[in-house]
């Protein structure tokens, strides 16, 4: 009796304090520079040799960074193909099928952008036509035309 007694209170315990972490995830800020995330009151910052073994739980400290001029670029230069699903937190952005002007092939691409720098490196582009994936020269020719774009949206921006 006393036994199931004390489990009870534990998992009582347990469930309240679960409760009580969800609510430091309030103070989320989005930065304008790159879409970072920073979540918790002291974001960013490592756990202090003071700190407990809950605190990891408490600050989220968890940061997420995409190059803005490299997300809007990728949306721009392919703007004929659909978008099914776009998620600037990852960086990943899948598109559907779709045709490019005066084109007769129908492609759909999948993005993704994962570094905050304005380098070839950040970006990986995933091409594929309803045959299979497109050639090598072809993808890199859209990871170029986006590149480039990026560059014209930050000199535009006053940010070179």
């Amino acid at each position: 009796m006393i036994h199931l007694r004390l489990k009870t209170a534990l998992l009582v315990l347990l469930c309240a304090g679960l409760v009580a972490s969800c609510s430091g995830f309030r103070d989320t800020k989005i930065r304008e520079s790159a879409f970072e995330v920073e979540t918790g009151p002291n974001a960013g910052s490592a756990v202090d040799d003071g700190s407990s073994l809950l605190d990891i739980f408490r600050d989220g400290g968890a940061k997420v960074k995409v190059n803005r001029y490299l997300w809007n670029a990728a949306l721009q230069t392919l703007d004929f193909l659909p978008v099914q699903s776009a998620d600037p937190f990852t960086g990943v952005i899948t598109t559907g099928y779709g045709r490019p002007p005066g084109g007769g092939r129908a492609y759909r691409a999948t993005i993704l952008i994962s570094d905050p720098a304005l380098d070839a490196r950040s970006l990986n582009v995933a091409l594929q036509t309803q045959s299979g994936p497109v050639s090598a020269g072809t993808q890199r020719a859209v990871e170029d035309a986006i590149l480039a774009r990026a560059r014209q949206l930050r000199v535009e921006a006053g940010k070179y």
